[in-house]
């Protein structure tokens, strides 16, 4: 049986559609109001209304109801308990509300029962306000802020979120003892297997081979079926560099909080995707040792009134106010990587000499650099930075939030950049590449910057000083748990010392 025909998904209306001769797609979002969201479940027979929203640390949650709740959840919103959410309320202020944005909303093609899902702002009761602390909240109040700047009045973002797909995963946590073990057909590790067919992907080979090495390519297409579907429009897809099945979908840019929104759609439809398949997937920045990490370059550009503020005629192409903004991104890299890079396996992936971008320096088409101008198109419309440090364990509401208002900085400060190099920087001498800052070397280290160094997300009222020092605060309990443990590798090197 095909193993993507065991749950046939239902197309959202002017979505996408695949009639014989190829696809006919309009983007154009079906649903606008509470009304249009109303009339959509019932047009689609919904039985189930699922209200999905994003924690702290940036996972998507949900809870359900029954179809008929849907109009008094649309008046009035839905309560939950906010002090079993990371990030949320404490027990004596728990009672919460979650507010369905109708634009967000879509079929869920994973659910057996003809499900409604959409996204929800989260709102206190009492006072009726945005939750501080909610991710959704944060990236609200920063495109607020743009606007209020008059600087622009669209900030879109284009995040490359690269994964693996792998056939199984194991791995265990104790006292006694702990293991990880994965395992893909694609895996150069098993060129020795009985009964293999050869066809491996080396190390740092996987980037556009075609089959029979790569063997994802209809796990890669069902994702972007689904997605569109959904949707979110994507420009293009391909193995990545990575052995064991490495991949990179790309989305069209949109603006900050719709593109966060897509964000964590994506990852649900990765996810789901690849156990329709019977595989699993991981967003995970470095699950392998030996071979590429998995990143998420963010292209970013600003915008006024339908015109591009990227493009001029300094270098690559770009404005000056581009330039303020790319000095922006990197006088706080290391701050940002706190919120782009949180997990403390992100600098296993960031690490100097190996295939990460962690000096911060900016390039035209040079991948080495933290900051790349891409130049496949001199289109004004295309001129746009790409930041190349993060990954996709981050938060896009609060990364993309932050990326923003350090741009921002740049530009009100009227930063300069400094001197930008198209030398291949893996190359560079020692010498010459001590002269140029770097990446934090862990989570700790980044930490330390964004507790010094918050300012320019906090003047503006977007991210909070309680915010900030409880997500401090919840990073470092996971930074000292990690520093107690000891690991496999550990023994191999020093049980015999």
């Amino acid at each position: 049986m095909n193993p993507s025909a065991a749950a046939a998904p239902r197309l959202l209306p002017g979505l996408l559609r695949f009639p014989h001769g190829g696809p006919d797609i309009d983007f154009t979002p079906a649903i606008q109001t509470a009304d249009d969201m109303l009339a959509f479940a019932k047009k689609h027979a919904c039985t189930i209304l699922d209200l999905t929203f994003v924690d702290v640390p940036g996972t998507l949650q949900h809870t359900s109801k029954p179809l008929h709740e849907l109009e008094d959840v649309a008046d009035g919103g839905a309560g939950f308990d906010g002090s079993s959410i990371r990030g949320f309320k404490q027990i004596n202020e728990s009672d919460m509300l979650l507010i369905p944005d109708p634009v967000t909303a879509m079929l869920d093609p994973f659910q057996a029962e003809p499900t409604l899902s959409v996204l929800c702002d989260v709102k206190d009761p009492l006072s009726g306000d945005f939750f501080d602390s909610s991710p959704r909240t944060i990236a609200r109040r920063a495109v607020k802020h743009l606007q209020d700047s008059g600087i622009a009045d669209t900030a879109y973002f284009g995040p490359e979120a690269e994964f693996f797909i792998f056939d199984s995963v194991r791995y265990e946590q104790g006292q006694r003892g702990a293991f990880y073990d994965v395992d893909s057909s694609e895996g150069i590790w098993n060129t020795g297997k009985e009964g293999g067919l050869g066809y491996k992907i080396r190390n740092k080979e996987g980037y556009f081979p075609s089959a029979p090495f790569d063997t994802q390519q209809d796990i890669r297409s069902e994702m972007v079926r689904e997605m569109e579907r959904a949707g979110i429009k994507i420009e293009t897809f391909h193995h990545e560099v990575a052995t064991a099945g490495q991949a990179e979908i790309d989305m069209e840019r949109d603006a900050l909080v719709t593109m966060a929104d897509k964000l964590m759609r994506y990852k649900y439809i990765v996810r789901n995707v690849a156990r329709r398949f019977g595989k699993t997937a991981t967003f995970m920045p470095k699950p392998l040792f030996g071979d590429n990490g998995s990143g998420m370059h963010v292209h970013q550009s600003l915008w006024k009134e339908g015109k591009p503020l990227f493009a001029g005629k300094e270098y690559a192409g770009l404005s000056e106010l581009a330039l303020h903004y790319i000095a922006g991104l990197l006088k706080h890299a290391p701050a940002l990587c706190a919120l782009c890079n949180p997990t403390t396996n992100s600098y296993k992936r960031l690490v100097p000499g190996f295939e990460a971008p962690v000096n911060l320096i900016y390039s035209a088409r040079n991948r080495s650099a933290a900051i790349r101008i891409p130049t496949y198109s001199q289109n004004p419309k295309a001129k746009r930075v790409e930041f190349r440090m993060p990954d996709a364990t981050c938060n896009p509401y609060l990364a993309f939030s932050a990326l923003l208002l350090a741009g921002l900085d740049g530009i009100n400060r009227k930063l300069s950049p400094g001197a930008h190099t198209d030398q291949n920087l893996y190359e560079m001498d020692d010498t010459s590449l001590a002269k140029i800052p770097h990446a934090p070397a862990d989570l700790s280290a980044a930490l330390d910057a964004l507790e010094t160094d918050h300012a320019f997300l906090t003047e503006s009222g977007v991210f909070s000083e309680d915010f900030l020092a409880a997500y401090i605060a919840g990073k470092r309990a996971e930074v000292s748990e990690e520093r107690m443990r000891p690991t496999p590798s550990e023994y191999f090197k020093y049980f015999d010392a």
